[in-house]
């Protein structure tokens, strides 16, 4: 797994990566309430806006970790966003996306590297 500064990550699963929204945002979000998603087809680019995320608490815009096609958006989250919050690495996946790029995963840091930056002092 790997995340983005904009605290998504991505996992690869053959020339699929699937993308998510991590644990720490949830966190400081709150309840999620709503996801604006990308719809099936759409072409995603890496570093732009791609949906939009909603809790009770904050908005943010959801920026997509890699380039590619929109396979798949996970229904779960669209009908029930709050898996968001009790499974953001398993369940609360929110897209797949054809992976157009390899080299764009250079771009991201590892769970390691994340963890540190999100650990409160």
């Amino acid at each position: 797994m790997r995340f983005s500064g904009a605290h998504v990550w991505v996992r690869i699963e053959g020339d699929v990566a699937v993308i998510g929204l991590s644990d720490y945002l949830q966190d400081q979000m709150g309840e999620i309430t709503s996801l604006d998603l990308p719809d099936l087809g759409d072409v995603l680019s890496a570093h732009r806006r791609t949906g939009h995320v909603e809790s009770d608490d904050a908005s943010s815009p959801i920026e997509s970790p890699v380039s590619g096609e929109v396979l798949e958006v996970n229904p779960e989250v669209i009908d029930n966003p709050d898996v968001v919050n009790s499974e953001p690495y398993g369940s609360g996946w929110l897209v797949k996306v054809r992976l157009e790029d390899n080299s764009e995963l250079e771009d991201l840091i590892g769970e390691e590297e994340y963890a540190e930056l999100t650990t409160e002092v």
